[in-house]
């Protein structure tokens, strides 16, 4: 005969215990990246109120409103650019010729849309963190009851 090496196989109860932990973290980690999301969320409209932006009266929508999240910042954006072109004649900041005084103010709306939109993305990039964030918990719950629960194994 001969000795034939053979396997040596995790158990259930170690292979449970690993998938056990493996799906704590997994909801951990959701946890935090949804958490992150709200935060940051929060923080930006917070700091955006702190400068007490207001949306012009002669905006489409949100009009008089203090700019504190992606709809007025968005609403606000438009808007300066719709002054802009009223002011420069139509011509962007590159159009305008060097010399030309309106080239401060094109620049100016230009640095004040650049800032806006920042902030929309913000928002964006926050509220897809959260919904990441949810998912990837659900996600670990699920797996964690498959774990824990032999009835709900495939």
């Amino acid at each position: 005969m001969t000795d034939t090496p053979t396997e040596s196989k995790p158990d259930a109860a170690t292979a449970g215990s690993s998938l056990r932990i493996i799906a704590i973290l997994v909801m951990v980690a959701g946890l935090i990246l949804a958490a992150t999301g709200v935060f940051t969320w929060f923080n930006v409209k917070h700091h955006l109120h702190d400068e007490q932006i207001t949306v012009s009266a002669d905006a489409n929508h949100f009009a008089g409103q203090i700019v504190d999240g992606p709809f007025t910042a968005y609403e606000q954006a438009l808007t300066i650019k719709h002054h802009e072109l009223d002011a420069t004649g139509g011509l962007t900041y590159a159009q305008l010729g060097r010399d030309d005084p309106l080239r401060d103010t094109a620049m100016t709306a230009s640095f004040l849309r650049a800032s806006l939109y920042a902030s929309v993305i913000a928002f964006g990039v926050s509220a897809m963190a959260v919904g990441l964030g949810v998912v990837i918990l659900l996600i670990g719950w699920v797996l964690y009851r498959v774990v824990t629960r032999p009835e709900l194994r495939l």
